[in-house]
């Protein structure tokens, strides 16, 4: 049996450390910058900025003294090529992730999701084999499940270029560990939610958009019949599990899904929501035929192959987190739709 690491092992591993962060001034980026910045690490974001891709300033505020900022592209060859040297760990999470974006401009999804890979793997390989690289990959390259909960040896079957374009660079990653030695693992993300995440539009998943129409006090529109299943994982379990790939060295070369406990159809998730708020309204629609093109159906992760070699398990229950998520955005919702 694996002794689940607790974050206090990980804390002692990861401080002293130099770690670089690619899209760290986005989502999941900035909630893992807060956590390594309390464990003593050093820490370096990148973050190009794109409009509309979640890159918010605000995300670090707290820790603005604490960490340096380099304002740059993934794409860009030559500032990777500086930004790798002498780091411990990167943790890739730049990435375009609207799965409606990529079918409607694979070739910038194409350059950000592979291309830019290529040239991160290609600055370590040249600049520095010593490091770790933790990359995150998506639920979404499976396709439309065969089986439930869907495990890694389930068939990969992308329904969307997005799906295409992160598989490829999640190989990307494991070829250049297993014939580089540059140590890389990668994270099969499901639906993650919590603060920090993009409001603007809802291009980047649901669950934000949701959010965002109960606090503004507007009507949820919910494709479909709403029976659609879904888990969803806390950004700080998230964050976890990075945190433990990152120092355990079983993890190199491996691929590994995160999940959720409590997987929940899409109504019942929203009904939650208006509980937990107090009020709010949402209102069955018609999928939008872009939409259904690429919908999946119903989806939740079998995670048991993380939880057997790391000890990782989701430690939020799904009611704790959106209480939470809703009580950040009460309070900063116009630095998320205001910027």
């Amino acid at each position: 049996m694996i002794r689940a690491m607790s974050r206090v092992d990980t804390v002692e591993k990861i401080a002293g450390k130099n770690a670089l962060i690619t899209g760290g001034l986005g989502f999941i980026g900035s909630n893992l910058a807060h956590r390594l910045v309390e464990a003593g690490a050093r820490v370096t974001l990148v973050d190009s900025l794109v409009p509309d891709y979640g890159g918010n300033p605000f995300n670090i505020r707290g820790i603005e003294d604490r960490v340096a900022v380099n304002i740059a592209d993934v794409r860009d060859e030559y500032s990777m090529a500086y930004l790798v040297q002498g780091r411990d760990y990167i943790f890739n999470l730049a990435g375009q992730v609207s799965h409606l974006d990529s079918m409607e401009d694979p070739y910038t999804d194409l350059e950000i999701n592979v291309r830019s890979q290529i040239s991160i793997l290609e600055a370590c390989r040249k600049n520095n084999r010593d490091v770790k690289i933790i990359f995150t990959s998506t639920r979404q390259l499976y396709g439309k499940p065969e089986y439930l909960p869907v495990d890694e040896k389930h068939p990969v079957r992308p329904t969307d270029a997005n799906g295409i374009n992160k598989l490829c660079g999640e190989l990307y990653h494991i070829l250049y560990n297993n014939v580089y030695n540059v140590r890389a693992v990668s994270l099969r993300l499901t639906n993650t939610y919590g603060p920090r995440q993009l409001m603007k539009h809802s291009r980047q998943g649901f669950i934000c958009w949701f959010i965002r129409r109960i606090v503004e006090g507007q009507e949820i529109q919910l494709f479909g019949d709403g029976a659609q299943m879904r888990d969803f994982n806390y950004v700080a379990d998230v964050v976890d599990a990075l945190l433990l790939a990152a120092v355990s060295e079983k993890a190199d070369g491996e691929i590994y899904n995160l999940g959720g406990d409590e997987p929940i159809s899409l109504r019942a998730l929203v009904e939650m929501m208006i509980e937990i708020n107090g009020s709010g309204s949402f209102r069955l629609v018609s999928f939008p035929p872009e939409k259904k093109r690429i919908d999946i159906g119903d989806y939740y992760a079998d995670y048991s192959r993380i939880n057997r070699a790391l000890g990782w398990k989701p430690r939020t229950a799904l009611r704790e987190g959106l209480r939470a998520t809703l009580e950040y955005y009460k309070q900063h919702l116009n630095r998320y739709v205001d910027v």
